[in-house]
This record gives structure tokens, sequence and C-alpha cells, in this order.
């Protein structure tokens, strides 16, 4: 009896020795090749996990500009899925404690600090439009080309980011044109990055469109070395307490803030209590004669 006769050996892979069809047939065969190709070429064409993406200008928005690359620690845990996100940083220890360790037994954790990467046209919904009325040119008038850095849609939201000598001309353009008409600053926040060279303070604003009852977001990154960027309460009045509280907390300079001063901490508090670099703080605790010091300045026991 040959191989084929008693199912032991198939060539097509069709039978199996009980005779039961566990094979493909040749045309899901060439399907599940093709496939395999084609995912292989993606994800070569991907950018590797621990950089940014690179490469010459490309379209994401008005004309995006890719970032410099980050690489990532050695150690560093990174999930697969960050693979499309662009890591900024890495975090160690439960608290970002470095130096000193911490007693809460994650002193050696490391975990990446990651953003969405740019989006790719199309945007889906009505991004698309609002980037494209952004960017259009109504005789002189118009955005320069490079006011625009980058654009990202993530989760089901947009954020723009913004060059911050171009902010002023597109916050105005998406309060006044009648396409666009986000007529109010619902919120001015900061965010350090300290890790991100060149771009460690970014300030973030959430505009609503209660015409076309639309949401948007706002990113400028400056230097921690230069953190001046023009206020907007010119466009929007509300953001006023909103850049004082971003100035308290983050260090942000608003040029051009009618009166850019602390309104959380006393004038004379030294330091900016929300950045990253700001010690943790904490009241030294006796008990029974020990003294129980705050978390960032305990030592590692071991």
């Amino acid at each position: 009896m040959s191989a084929d006769e008693d199912g032991s050996d198939s060539t097509d892979g069709s039978a199996s020795t009980d005779g039961s069809e566990l094979g493909h047939s040749a045309a899901e065969k060439q399907l599940h090749e093709q496939t395999s190709t084609d995912e292989a070429g993606i994800s070569e064409a991907e950018p590797q996990v621990g950089t940014r993406p690179q490469g010459p200008e490309r379209d994401l928005g008005v004309q995006g500009r890719m970032r410099e690359n980050t690489v990532v620690p050695e150690h560093a845990v990174v999930p697969d899925e960050v693979s499309r996100l662009e890591v900024v940083g890495v975090r160690e220890g439960a608290f970002g404690v470095s130096g000193t360790g911490d007693t809460s037994g994650y002193g050696g954790l490391r975990r990446p600090v990651v953003m969405p990467g740019a989006s790719e046209r199309p945007y889906g919904d009505w991004f698309d439009a609002v980037v494209d009325r952004l960017g259009a040119r109504d005789g002189d008038a118009g955005l320069p080309a490079a006011a625009i850095e980058m654009v990202v849609v993530h989760r089901g939201e947009m954020t723009v980011h913004v060059r911050r000598e171009d902010l002023v001309a597109v916050v105005s353009r998406l309060r006044d044109d009648p396409q666009l008409r986000f007529e109010f600053c619902s919120g001015v926040s900061g965010v350090h990055y300290p890790d991100d060279a060149g771009r460690e303070l970014h300030a973030v604003y959430h505009l609503l469109s209660m015409t076309h009852n639309r949401r948007l977001r706002l990113e400028v990154a400056v230097p921690d070395a230069d953190p001046h960027l023009p206020s907007v309460v010119s466009v929007y009045p509300t953001a006023d307490w909103h850049e004082r509280e971003t100035y308290d907390f983050f260090g942000l300079v608003f040029d051009g803030h009618p009166s850019l001063t602390r309104i959380m901490m006393p004038d004379d508090w030294p330091g900016h209590p929300q950045r990253k670099d700001y010690p943790l703080g904490g009241i030294p605790v006796e008990y029974k004669g020990a003294t129980i010091p705050p978390p960032d300045t305990r030592r590692t026991y071991s």
C-alpha cells in the first residue's frame, strides 16, 4: 500500500493518518503566502521600536516635519503595540525616582514614556477638512507652510502640533474662519517631558466649536532653556487664568500676557511644582525616635 492510499503522507496536506481534512487548498495556500509577504513589507517600512519616524518631509497636515530619533535604554520594557508611537523618555521606579532608589519594591521598573506618532491622511471624519482649511490661502493671507509641525489622530481625537511663532495666527484663523469657528478655549495646560531634548515643555490648548460641535487640541513644544511662547489671551480672553496657572506650575512664559503672575503658589515660591524635576516633597515623620523621610529622599535598603 502506498503512502497516499493509507493517508499517512499527503503532498498537499489535505489528509492525516485518520483521513480527516486538516490542510488547505492550493488557492488558500497562495493567498496565505501573499498575505505573509504583504505583512512583511509593511513591517519593514514601519519605524523601529525606540526611534521616531525619520526621513524627508511628509504630508502630515500643511507640511509636517519628522522629529529626531530617540533611543530607548537597553533594559527598557517596550510593549509590542508601541512600534507606531514616539518614545520620548523612560520612567524608572514607581515614583520616577532616580539616583537614590526607592523602597517600594519597584526600583528596577523601567517603562518607556510614549506618545502617539504622526498620522497620515486620510485622517477621517471632519479632521481633513479642518487641516485643509488651516492650510488654505485666501489671496495673500494664510499660514506659513511650516506652521503645522504634525497632526496626530488618536482614539477619535485630533491634536495639531503648532510652531510657537505661528500660534497666534493659527488660533486666530481657527476662531475667525466661518468654516472653522472654534470660538471657545476651554483650557490651557502644561506637560513636562524632561528627556524630550529641545522639546521638554509642552503647552496644550483645548478648543471648542459651538457652531459645528467639534473639539480640537493644539500643542506647542518649547525647550526648557527657552520656555517662551506667545499668549493667546488677545484671541481667547478665557485663557487668562489658565496661562497663569500653567506658568505657575510648569514655568512656561506666555509673552504678551496682561498679568503673568502666580495664581496658586505664593509669589516668592521657588520652582514650579508640577515639573518632573521638582522634588516630590513630603514632611519627615518621626515614629518612636525613627525618622521617615519623603519618598524621593529615601535610600535603597539592600
